[in-house]
Order: structure tokens, then C-alpha cells, then sequence
């Protein structure tokens, strides 16, 4: 398919006789009880996750002092889905991706659990988070592609969209949640007792989980053991420009674009001269527009690589002024902009992604679609860091927002010159005929 076909093509599903016609209501995908389900027992695991991201961001920069350093944590965090991503989407290919969920949710319970006793104990280090945030890294490889396409099943087709918008609405609803908690528990009584919340609140998905009704998802089959499967799925995406300029800017987006661990805490303690409050209030902020922005992209039936390019660039256009704002209450007003924007950006290009692409190749595509989101983080933290660390916060989070708006304005120009390019070589083939 060439881009132009790309451009005018939307991946629709007809409704299936049982379903309603409409499908491009915001709130669509709850008329599923499979997934109001799934998606009470993801309010559980997120708002558990952003507890122990801010105690762990925070913890690591009390114990350093270096903002260079939140940035190697997180790069040990995500190195495992930039060597391993794609395997873990052929895994969720192959076998059963409720049961591998439910693998997962213990396993990173587990994490949660030994950073809560060795930092309520006092032998919390700076190389145990290093080694904790490696080892979380691996689950997220797994668990990560695996839930993503496990939406898939979790609805029928026509609510897939729909779906994905709105589990990003509900991860950052828990955004507002979370953080106010996890800052709440520094504040009072330490970090330790933030990983010991996040470990209890994996009960909330690991029930629900096992209570969903098997007989009412829609399973792919599963991929049998054969060679070249990850090869198969590269030439797949190779063969759909759509899907693979989509996937590229992804990567561009989440290398650079979402450093916030980094640039956050440092904006919030050297340039606002405030604690792990602030930084909590940033995330929440971020949040009330990153909700708007997951509402917004669940109310589309329909979406073109336009519109994943626009909102892109105005994602980084949005974090580039964040980084000169003149005082905090213009930061505050940038920083809804950046969530609104980036959460749009995150939803619809996630859905198109996963509608674009066949249901045996998705996990696989996804997989790759979560290495190159997640996995450049090993080299975008240790860069931003360095540059906060050393050139200054304003530059690093500048930095984070130009290089989005640069490869966003740039793909679009060459999207738009090859029917150009396309007609001059028509031409020239004639005129040598």
C-alpha cells in the first residue's frame, strides 16, 4: 500500500448483528463485560504503578543527587524490551495472554515486595533500584506486548479502538490518584511503605483477571513454533508503510519525547526550588490533560497518519514551551497541553496500529511496536540526563520536545513529496519508453 492509499485508508470493522451499529460513542468498549472487568482490575495496577514511580524516581534522586542517575534507572528499566521485545510479542502470539497476565502481575508483585522491605529496612542502595528496575524491565518486555494486543480479545473488533482509548484513560485517571498517594507516603512515613501499596494493589488485577468469562473473548490462533517468525513480522510491517512510519515516529516519541521522569523531578527541585510534592503535582497536571486527550481519541471511529503527525508535532511544539516557561504557573497551564496532546498521540496511534495489522501478527507487531516506545529509553535517559545534569533543565526538556516536533514536521514533508517524486518517475519512464 503506498502512502497516499495509506493516508485514505481507515480500518473499520463491520458491526457484528449482535452488536449495536453505532460504535464511535467515547464509551463504546463498556458495554463489554469482559472489559469493564479488565478495566477495574488496570485502575488497581496503575494507580500501583504510578505510586511506585514517583517513590522510586524520587528515592533515586535523594540518594544520588543526580538527575543523570533517575535517567540510568530508567534506562535499566527498559533495556530489557530493547533487546527482548519482539520475543515477548511472539510469546503472546503463541500462548494464552490472560495466563501470561496473570504471570506477570505476580511477578511484579514480587519486585514491588523486595523494594518495599529493603527500603523500609534501610538497605535500600543505589545499585538494589538499578538491579530492581533490570529485573522489572524483563517482566515488562513480557507483560507489556502481551496486554496490548490482549485488548484485542478482550472486545470484538468494532470496539477495539474504542478499547485502547479508554485504557488510556483509565491509566491516567489513576495518574491523578497515584502520585498525590505516593507523595502523601514519602512525606509521612518513606518510600518503602509507596512499593509496599504498589505490591498490594496487584491483587486488584490478578482477580479480575481470573474472573473474566474465557468463553466470551475473542482468542487468535495461536502461532505454532517455527522458524523465522520475528523476520516474518519485520517484513510485514516493511510491506505497510502506514504501519511502519507510524512505528518509527513511535519510537522517535517515546526515545526523547517522554523523559518526564527526568526532566520533572529536575525542574520541580532546581528550577521551582521544591520536593517530591511538586513533582507529584506535575504528574497529576499532566494527567487532567492526558485524560481530556484519551476521551477524545475514544469518541474517533476512524483516524489517518495525518493526524498522528499533527498531534505529534504539537507534542513536542507543547514540551518545548514547557521548557522556557517563564514561572510555574505557565508551566502548569504547558504541562496540560503536553497531556492532552500526548495522550491523543499515544491512543490513536496505538489503535491504528493494532487495526492496521492482522490478528496473528499483532502481538508480534506490537511487540515490536513496545520496543521501539519503550526500548529507546536506555538511550534517550542517559542523554536527557546528562544534558539536565550538565548543560541545564531548561535544555534537557527542550530537547525532549524539539526532536518530536523535528521528525514529526520532517515525515510529513517526505510523505508529502513522494507523490510527487512518484509522478516525475512516471513521467520519466514514459519519456524513455
Amino acid at each position: 500500500m503506498t502512502p497516499a492509499a495509506a493516508e485514505a485508508s481507515t480500518e473499520s470493522t463491520p458491526a457484528s448483528p449482535e452488536s449495536p451499529r453505532r460504535t464511535g460513542s467515547t464509551f463504546a468498549a463498556l458495554r463489554v463485560r469482559n472489559f469493564r472487568i479488565y478495566a477495574t482490575g488496570q485502575a488497581f495496577a496503575n494507580t500501583g504503578v504510578w505510586v511506585q514511580n514517583i517513590a522510586l524516581d524520587w528515592l533515586t534522586l535523594e540518594l544520588t543527587g543526580s538527575p543523570a542517575a533517575v535517567g540510568i534507572a530508567m534506562a535499566l528499566q527498559f533495556l530489557p524490551i530493547l533487546l527482548f521485545g519482539m520475543h515477548g510479542g511472539m510469546i503472546a502470539d503463541r500462548y494464552p495472554k490472560r495466563t501470561i497476565l496473570l504471570v506477570t502481575q505476580l511477578c511484579s508483585a514480587s519486585v514491588a515486595t523486595t523494594l518495599a522491605v529493603l527500603t523500609i529496612s534501610g538497605h535500600i542502595t543505589v545499585g538494589a533500584i538499578y538491579a530492581m528496575a533490570l529485573v522489572g524491565g524483563f517482566v515488562v518486555a513480557l507483560d507489556n506486548p502481551t496486554r496490548q494486543s490482549f485488548v484485542g480479545e478482550v472486545v470484538p473488533a468494532q470496539y477495539v479502538r474504542n478499547a485502547i482509548a479508554l485504557n488510556a484513560a483509565v491509566f491516567q485517571t489513576t495518574r491523578l490518584v497515584g502520585p498525590a498517594v505516593s507523595s502523601i507516603l514519602i512525606g509521612t512515613v518513606g518510600s518503602g511503605w509507596a512499593f509496599a501499596v504498589n505490591a498490594l494493589l496487584y491483587v486488584g488485577p490478578t482477580i479480575t483477571l481470573a474472573s473474566m468469562r474465557t468463553a466470551e473473548l475473542h482468542r487468535t490462533t495461536p502461532l505454532p513454533r517455527e522458524k523465522g517468525q520475528l523476520r516474518s513480522a519485520l517484513r510485514y510491517v516493511r510491506d505497510r508503510p502506514h504501519v511502519g512510519w507510524t512505528i518509527a515516529l513511535v519510537g522517535v516519541f517515546g526515545t526523547f519525547g517522554l523523559n518526564f521522569p527526568v526532566v520533572l523531578t529536575a525542574m520541580a527541585s532546581e528550577t521551582f526550588h521544591a520536593g517530591a510534592g511538586m513533582y507529584g503535582t506535575f504528574n497529576i497536571v499532566i494527567a487532567v490533560g492526558s485524560i481530556a486527550g484519551a476521551l477524545i481519541a475514544g469518541g474517533r471511529s476512524h483516524s489517518r497518519l495525518r493526524l498522528i503527525l499533527l498531534l505529534g508535532a504539537a507534542f513536542g511544539a507543547a514540551q518545548t514551551l514547557a521548557a522556557f516557561a517563564p514561572n510555574l504557573e505557565t508551566f502548569t497551564v504547558v504541562l496540560v497541553l503536553m497531556g492532552v496532546t500526548n495522550l491523543a498521540f499515544q491512543a490513536i496511534a496505538n489503535s491504528s496500529v493494532q487495526l492496521w495489522v492482522d490478528p496473528e501478527f499483532r502481538g508480534r507487531v506490537m511487540g515490536l511496536y513496545v520496543l521501539v516506545f519503550m526500548g529507546g529509553t536506555p538511550i534517550g535517559g542517559p542523554i536527557i540526563g546528562w544534558i539536565t545534569e550538565h548543560v541545564g533543565v531548561r535544555a534537557g526538556m527542550a530537547v525532549c520536545g524539539i526532536v518530536p516536533l523535528v521528525a514529526a514536521v520532517a515525515l510529513a514533508g517526505v510523505l508529502a513529496a513522494q507523490p510527487a517524486l512518484a509522478r516525475r518517475r512516471q513521467g520519466a519512464a514514459v519519456l524513455a519508453g
